[in-house]
């Protein structure tokens, strides 16, 4: 698509009431109405690597519902990014609930095909085990890539009753398969208390750094932004977003919940700091509605998915432009 082309958008709202028809993320078109996307998201419904409550196979499309009340344009980052680059719905990537590491290769296969056309992904858990698969499909593409990881666990532990692909494993499993940049990983958000300090020590020795909710509360979003802004540099960046990073007031639907977190505005603000990156893919998490009232959970990972297209969008726009331009 030249930079001429306008993009499909989403259903509008003004003539379609927003409860109405299917529910695509933000009301988009699908990927098969528009043929090729730039930014595709997609959803996978799975929770078989979950170690405490289940219900997360269903958080992608309780987030797509929530996304009914998203609008074209952005005012944070003053951008209306539906109409800077053809974001589209993919729907979901069909993986195996009763074989983890089936349901792995699935993602990994489907995120291959996936970005081989151009997109770049927004996808939807599920649960965080998704997060190495794809992550692997990223790196192929781009070389080992910079993380941030926002979450109130390092999920850098090397297993769960002996399984290796678990929630808590995928960030641990990435380093030893060389496909993280260890010069610039870093968690965001995470609390509460963990197995030994130990776990501290291993995390450090992967090349993490941490910076904790108690941290945000005290120095501020834009504070803490700049700090992951300079470590990150230039790199490729892929931002996982366990929406258990944000306080269980602000996301009780979710299936590990700890005490102490974020609130949805340092998370989106954080996120709003981070524009300037070179944001390659990104996944939301860990949203299980069962556990949810009022959509608290998924309104909030909705937002957050929004803010990160956004910043794809923008980008994708600016390199069209500067590739046109020469």
């Amino acid at each position: 698509m030249s930079s001429n082309e306008t993009p499909r958008g989403p259903v509008d709202s003004s003539r379609i009431p927003r409860y109405a028809g299917p529910a695509t993320f933000a009301r988009l078109p699908r990927l098969d109405e528009v043929g090729t996307a730039d930014v595709a998201v997609v959803g996978v419904p799975f929770d078989s690597g979950v170690s405490y409550r289940p219900g997360a196979r269903f958080g992608g499309n309780a987030i797509r519902e929530a996304s009914r009340l998203l609008r074209p344009y952005n005012p944070a980052q003053d951008a209306s990014p539906f109409a800077l680059a053809q974001v589209a719905d993919g729907g979901d990537i069909a993986v195996n609930p009763f074989n983890i590491n089936e349901a792995v290769e699935t993602v990994e296969a489907a995120a291959d095909e996936l970005l081989g056309t151009g997109a770049r992904l927004m996808t939807l858990g599920g649960d965080h085990t998704i997060a190495l698969p794809l992550l692997r499909s990223v790196a192929k593409k781009h070389g080992p890539v910079a993380l941030l990881h926002f979450d109130a666990h390092l999920d850098t532990w090397d297993t769960y009753f002996g399984a290796e692909y678990t929630h808590g494993t995928p960030f641990r499993r990435a380093v030893e398969e060389g496909i993280l940049d260890t010069e610039a990983l870093s968690h965001v958000g995470t609390r509460g208390p963990l197995y030994g300090k130990q776990d501290l020590t291993d995390d450090e020795k992967m090349g993490f750094g941490i910076v904790t909710s108690a941290d945000i509360y005290r120095r501020g979003a834009d504070e803490v932004a700049d700090q992951l802004r300079q470590r990150i540099g230039d790199r490729p960046l892929y931002i996982s977003i366990d929406i258990d990073c944000l306080d269980p007031a602000h996301a009780p639907g979710t299936g590990t919940p700890e005490a102490g977190g974020m609130t949805s505005r340092e998370l989106l603000e954080i996120l709003r700091g981070l524009a300037g990156c070179n944001l390659v893919s990104a996944d939301v998490v860990e949203v299980a509605p069962a556990y949810d009232h009022a959509e608290i959970t998924s309104v909030a990972a909705s937002h957050t998915a929004y803010e990160l297209t956004t910043i794809m969008s923008r980008q994708i726009a600016a390199a069209r432009k500067d590739a046109e331009a020469k």
